[in-house]
């Protein structure tokens, strides 16, 4: 499709505005975020050094590796394969220079390949993990949400308040391959994508739309930011 009209109307969509890159040099070097470590199951989620957490689910076609090799500014940090679903495991990544700012966490994905096992390590996590910040959860703009991304959504809406009324992390959606839509479709199909997710979940932020596969890539800068925002990284408010 037209790579103009991806840019023209995802800078609407992500209300792109002039904006201080104070978050950029967390990512300027792309070589000082590496893998730290992996869980398999409930009882093998590391205790790290309290940095404060992100981490990424979506179906298993959603792009989730693609998009954060890009965001961290690596090429296959996070393992990507033609055949989806090859990441098991909870695996984290320290995002900085060593001690590091931020740690991201790459979640197995869900859906018709997904695995009891995992739902019930991601569900632990986000039950228990005090350094979580913020969830992302990507949607493939070629797809429209299907049932097992609104159950998804609806459940992690429901884990937005605790039973004290407090909210103990956020939730952030994410479009990708938004260049994969047909020109003539692509307002119609991320405004009912937007619709479909305020439905399923109210409390979720506005899907940000990205591509990763453009040159350059799109929406990276707004992810980037978005994280850093999460993590209380931002100077200046900015």
């Amino acid at each position: 499709m037209s790579l103009a009209l991806v840019r023209h109307y995802g800078k609407r969509c992500n209300n792109f505005s002039v904006i201080s890159k104070s978050y950029s040099t967390l990512f300027k070097d792309a070589k000082s975020a590496e893998f730290v470590a992996a869980a398999g199951s409930v009882d093998s989620i590391p205790k790290l050094h309290g940095l404060p957490e992100v981490i990424v689910t979506g179906r298993a076609n959603s792009g989730k590796s693609t998009l954060f090799n890009t965001v961290l500014g690596r090429k296959a940090l996070l393992h990507t394969s033609k055949k989806a679903g090859r990441t098991r495991e909870l695996n984290f990544f320290r995002v900085g220079a060593e001690p590091g700012k931020l740690i991201l966490v790459d979640a197995p994905g869900y859906g018709a390949r997904g695995r009891p096992e995992w739902g019930e390590m991601f569900d632990k996590y986000i039950e228990t993990r005090k350094e979580l910040r913020r969830v992302y959860i990507l949607f493939n703009g070629k797809h429209s949400l299907n049932n097992f991304d609104i159950q998804m959504l609806s459940h992690l809406s429901r884990s937005l308040l605790s039973e004290r009324g407090t909210q103990p992390f956020t939730l952030q959606s994410v479009i990708t391959k938004a260049d994969c839509i047909p020109a003539d479709k692509i307002s119609s199909v991320i405004t009912k994508m937007r619709k479909d997710i305020w439905q399923a979940a109210p409390l979720c932020l506005p899907p940000i739309v990205t591509s990763a596969e453009m040159s350059p890539p799109f929406g990276i800068d707004e992810v980037r930011r978005n994280i850093a925002e999460a993590c209380g990284l931002l100077r200046d408010g900015r």
